[in-house]
């Protein structure tokens, strides 16, 4: 449930926003997962070989390998962490469905 913060002189007020069909919807894509599995570990692949080739080559190129290690923070998505999480919602999404209605939102099974 989204809630809009008001600030008044004396003090802040939390309202609920308004009631809205789209407000209730569920999101059309999670926020790290990719559109499918083997994609989200392609990305993994080219994210953490480029971490580890950056600091693996250190001492064969010198300082010019860590320009590798941006982009194995780009094609994770931030950091590992963040990988891993979409890992689990790419898996997750095509099991499970989020319905809200009424201000109240269930996972259920995608047959179901």
């Amino acid at each position: 449930m989204r809630y809009d913060v008001r600030h008044d002189a004396t003090r802040a007020t939390r309202t609920s926003a308004p009631d809205r069909a789209d407000a209730h919807a569920a999101p059309t894509s999670a926020g790290f997962a990719s559109v499918t599995v083997p994609r989200h570990l392609a990305r993994g692949a080219i994210g953490f070989g480029a971490l580890a080739a950056s600091l693996a080559l250190l001492p064969v190129i010198g300082p010019v390998s860590l320009l590798l290690a941006p982009v194995g923070l780009i094609a994770l998505r931030g950091c590992p962490m963040c990988w891993i999480i979409g890992l689990v919602e790419t898996v997750s999404g095509a099991r499970l469905r989020r319905s809200c209605a009424n201000g109240r939102c269930e996972l259920t099974r995608a047959g179901s």
